[in-house]
């Protein structure tokens, strides 16, 4: 049920990244809240991805899935 809800906010985030040439992964939603993705493509090597992760993909996985205690890249 918390993976479902995880994957549908992150089809919220997946356009602006794929407009970039990027895009994110589920990797695990573990039972304490936190959410491991992969970034791929453009946002792989970005030297901004640790600012896409914290202030645009954790930000909207916590306010669509208050669930989510916080999310790490893998």
């Amino acid at each position: 049920m918390l993976r479902k809800r995880v994957e549908e906010a992150l089809e919220k985030v997946r356009p602006s990244l794929q407009a970039d040439g990027g895009d994110v992964q589920l990797v695990e939603v573990g039972a304490d809240g936190v959410v491991k993705v992969k970034l791929t493509g453009a946002c792989g090597g970005c030297p901004m991805s640790q600012m896409t992760l914290k202030m645009g993909i954790e930000k909207i996985l916590k306010l669509n899935v208050p669930d989510v205690s916080r999310v790490e890249s893998v």
